[in-house]
C-alpha cells in the first residue's frame, strides 16, 4: 500500500493477483485450479484496500512474490520486526512513478505505540462505545476458534450502524477519521490498525451496513502474515462486497466501477484467512443482524514463554495478561488485600479494566465479556470522607476550563497500600491511579482521586496524555491536592499528623478549627499571619468538609469576663487584694467552662457517629440493591439481544420466503 494512496487516492490500490495465483495453484490437482479460477472469476468484482489503479500503474509496480523469498514470520510480537531484508524482494516500481509506499513492517512498528495489550483492546471497545450515537446496545468480546488450525482468537463484535464498502476502505487506511463528533472518543483514525496488529498478526473485518433499503456486506483482511510471507513491499489489503438482491434474496458480488482489476482478492482471502470456503466466510453475517461489524484477530501473539499473551483458560468470564506484579502474599494479609484492589487487578484482567473504562455509559449499552455483562464500577462510590474541589487550569493568562476533582480514603484504608488519580478525557480511562505524590512514609497513603480533564490531549495510543504545560500544572495541582487532604484528614483513618507550631496571628480565633473527629484533640490550621503570603497553597473548604461541619461557632466564642464587687465594696488599702482573688475566681472558673464546651462537643461528635454509621449501613444496602439490580438489567438485555437476533434471523428467512 502506498502512502500517497492511504492519506488521498483511496481507489489506487491492487493486490498482485498474478503472483498469488502462481503460488496458490503449485501443487493441486487441475479441478482445484479450476476451483480457483471459478472463484477468481467471482471476486473480480471485490476491491482491495483502496480499488484499482489507473492504466497507467500496472502491475510492475508490485513486488513479484514467490515461496523461495517468503520472510519468515516470528510469533512473538516484540521481535516480529526483525526479520531478514535480504529474503524480501527488492520493489520492482517504475522509475518516475510518483507513488511512495508504506512498507509491511510499519503495521508491526506503528503498533508498538500499545506496551500494554489491554491498551489495544480498548481502542477497538472504543470504536464500539462511539457506535451508541447510532443506537448501539452492545459490544462482545470472547474468544472464538479458528476453523483452519483450532487455535483461539480474540473476537470483537457490536450492532452499531455497520460500514458500507467505502467506510470498510477508510477503516482499512491510515488516518483517515470522519468522527466529527465533540463526544466521540477517536480522533487520529489510527487505532484500528495499531490495535489489531498489536494484539495477533492478523485481522479480517465483516461489517454489514443498511440504508435506503440497500443492505451491503463488506470483508477486508489485514494480514501481516499474508504480507510478510508472500514478500510483498507494500501493504496491500484485500476486499470483497456483496449487496442484497431483493429479487432473490441472496447478496450478490458488488460492483464498485467500470475500470476493474479482475483480482483474486476472494481467493488470497480464502487462502490466508480462517476460512477457506466463501459459504465459511459469508455465514460470519449470520449473527450480525442487519447492521453491525465482526472483528477476528487471529495468529495472536505469543510471551516471550511461548504461551500466548492473552489468558482464556485462567478464568472462563474474563481475559487475564501476565502481570509481574502478583504477589504469593498469605490470603488476608494487607498485601494480599492490595493485590485484589482494582488498582491492582486492572492490570492483568480485563473485565477488571472495562468496568472503570468508562466514567458513564447509558443504561442501554452493554458489555459483554466472554458471555457476561460487565458491571460498571465507580471509583468515586468507593471513597470514604469525599470531598469536591475545583480546580480551574490557566493558560496564557485564560481560563482553559474548570474540573471538579472528587478525592477521598479508599473505602479499605489503611489495610491498602493504594493511592493516585484516576485521570479521564471525554468520559474513557487515561490513566488509571496515577501516582503525583511520591514518599518514603505513610503520607498520602489511601487518598484516591477522579477527575475528567477535557482540556488537555491524549497521546494516539490514549495511555497518557501529552506533556504539555497544562498537564505539568495539572499534575502539581493534583499532588497538593493530596498533601492538603492528608494532612487535615489522615486522623480519620488512624494516622497521626505531626504538631507544627501555630504560626503569629493577631485572630487566631477566627484562623484555625478543631478536628471534631479525633477525641479531646485539637488540630490547629497550618495557616499564614495576616500581614503577608504563604508559601503552602491554600485550604479547599467545601460542602463536605468534615471540620467546617464540625465545628460551632457557639460553643468557641470567647467569653467575656466582667469584674462584680459585692455591694457597698469600696476603694481603699484593700482593693488590691480584692481584685486579685477575683482574678484568680474568673480563672478557675474559665477552665470549667471549656470543660462543659469539651464535653458537649464530645457528645455530639459521639451523636454524630452514630448518625455516620446509620447512614453508611444504608448506603452499603442501597449498593448491594443497585448492584443486584444492575445483574438483573445485564441478564434481561443478554435476553433481550439474544430474542432480537431470532427476530431478524426469522425476519430473514420471511423474506427469503
Amino acid at each position: 500500500m502506498d502512502i500517497s494512496e492511504f492519506f488521498s487516492d483511496y481507489d489506487q490500490v491492487e493486490v498482485d493477483s498474478t503472483a498469488v495465483k502462481l503460488e496458490t495453484d503449485q501443487g493441486r490437482p487441475p479441478s482445484q485450479q479450476k476451483q480457483n479460477h471459478n472463484e477468481e472469476y467471482r471476486s473480480s468484482t471485490s476491491t482491495s484496500v483502496l480499488d484499482q489503479e489507473q492504466s497507467s500503474v500496472d502491475d510492475a509496480n508490485l513486488c513479484t512474490t514467490s515461496p523461495i523469498c517468503a520472510a519468515p514470520l516470528c510469533r512473538q510480537f516484540w521481535k516480529a520486526g526483525s526479520y531478514n531484508d535480504d529474503l524480501t524482494p527488492k520493489s520492482t516500481t517504475k522509475l518516475g512513478s510518483s507513488y511512495l509506499h508504506i512498507h509491511p513492517k510499519f503495521l508491526h512498528s506503528n503498533a508498538t505505540s500499545h506496551k500494554w495489550a489491554f491498551g489495544a483492546i480498548a481502542e477497538l471497545i472504543d470504536n464500539a462505545v462511539d457506535e451508541i450515537q447510532k443506537d448501539a446496545k452492545y459490544v462482545i468480546i470472547d474468544k472464538t476458534i479458528n476453523p483452519r488450525n483450532g487455535c483461539t482468537a480474540l473476537l470483537i463484535q457490536d450492532d452499531g450502524g455497520g460500514m458500507d464498502p467505502e467506510a470498510m476502505r477508510h477503516c482499512l487506511s491510515f488516518g483517515f477519521s470522519d468522527k466529527k463528533s465533540k463526544f466521540a472518543i477517536g480522533k487520529y483514525g489510527n487505532g484500528f490498525k495499531t490495535s489489531t496488529m498489536r494484539l495477533g498478526a492478523d485481522v479480517i473485518v465483516f461489517s454489514r451496513y443498511s440504508k435506503d433499503m440497500t443492505l451491503t456486506q463488506s470483508i477486508g483482511l489485514l494480514s501481516y502474515t499474508f504480507l510478510t510471507r508472500e514478500g510483498y513491499d507494500r501493504i496491500v489489503v484485500p476486499m470483497v462486497h456483496y449487496q442484497l438482491n431483493v429479487m432473490t434474496g441472496t447478496f450478490d458480488p458488488l460492483h464498485s466501477g467500470s475500470n476493474e482489476n479482475p483480482n483474486s482478492n476472494l481467493s488470497v482471502i480464502l487462502k490466508w484467512s480462517p476460512y477457506s470456503t466463501e459459504e465459511e466466510l459469508l455465514n460470519q453475517f449470520e449473527d450480525v443482524g442487519y447492521h453491525g461489524t465482526k472483528i477476528i484477530v487471529y495468529n495472536l501473539w505469543l510471551d516471550d514463554d511461548g504461551n500466548m499473551e492473552l489468558d482464556f483458560e485462567s478464568d472462563p468470564e474474563d481475559i487475564h495478561i501476565t502481570w509481574d506484579g502478583k504477589s504469593k502474599a498469605k490470603e488476608g494479609s494487607r498485601v494480599a488485600a492490595t493485590d485484589q484492589h482494582i488498582a491492582n487487578r486492572l492490570r492483568y484482567s480485563l473485565r477488571s479494566y472495562l468496568s472503570i473504562l468508562y466514567l458513564k455509559l447509558p443504561a442501554t449499552f452493554a458489555m459483554v465479556l466472554r458471555g457476561k455483562v460487565v458491571l460498571y464500577h465507580n471509583i468515586a462510590m468507593d471513597l470514604k470522607h469525599r470531598e469536591f474541589i475545583m480546580y480551574k487550569p490557566h493558560s496564557d493568562g485564560r481560563v482553559e476550563g474548570q474540573v471538579v476533582t472528587t478525592i477521598g480514603f479508599d473505602k479499605e484504608a489503611p489495610n491498602v497500600c493504594v493511592h493516585g488519580f484516576n485521570i479521564y478525557h471525554k468520559n474513557r480511562l487515561i490513566l488509571p491511579f496515577q501516582q503525583v505524590a511520591l514518599s518514603s512514609g505513610s503520607r498520602g497513603r489511601g487518598v484516591i482521586g477522579v477527575l475528567e480533564t477535557n482540556f488537555i490531549e491524549p497521546t494516539h495510543n490514549k495511555q497518557d496524555f501529552e506533556k504539555t504545560s497544562l498537564f505539568q500544572k495539572l499534575m502539581t495541582r493534583l499532588k497538593e491536592m493530596t498533601w492538603e487532604y492528608w494532612d487535615y484528614h489522615c486522623m480519620l483513618i488512624g494516622y497521626q499528623t505531626v504538631k507544627k507550631p501555630r504560626p503569629a496571628s493577631d485572630n487566631q480565633g477566627s484562623s484555625n478549627f478543631i478536628d471534631q473527629h479525633v477525641e479531646d484533640q485539637s488540630i490547629p490550621r497550618k495557616h499564614s499571619s495576616d500581614g503577608g503570603p504563604t508559601d503552602r497553597a491554600p485550604y479547599i473548604a467545601t460542602v463536605n468538609s468534615k471540620p467546617a461541619l464540625h465545628s460551632s461557632s457557639s460553643c468557641f466564642e470567647p467569653v467575656e469576663l466582667k469584674q462584680t464587687f459585692p455591694p457597698g465594696f469600696k476603694n481603699g488599702s484593700n482593693l488590691k487584694r480584692k481584685l486579685r482573688d477575683e482574678s484568680q475566681r474568673f480563672q478557675s472558673e474559665a477552665p470549667r467552662t471549656t470543660n462543659v464546651n469539651v464535653t458537649r462537643v464530645i457528645d455530639e461528635n459521639k451523636r454524630l457517629k452514630t448518625q455516620c454509621l446509620e447512614y453508611e449501613k444504608a448506603e452499603e444496602q442501597l449498593k448491594h440493591k443497585v448492584e443486584q439490580l444492575k445483574i438483573e438489567l445485564g441478564d434481561t438485555e443478554a435476553e433481550y439481544a439474544r430474542l432480537l437476533a431470532e427476530f431478524q434471523d426469522l425476519q430473514i428467512v420471511k423474506g427469503e420466503i
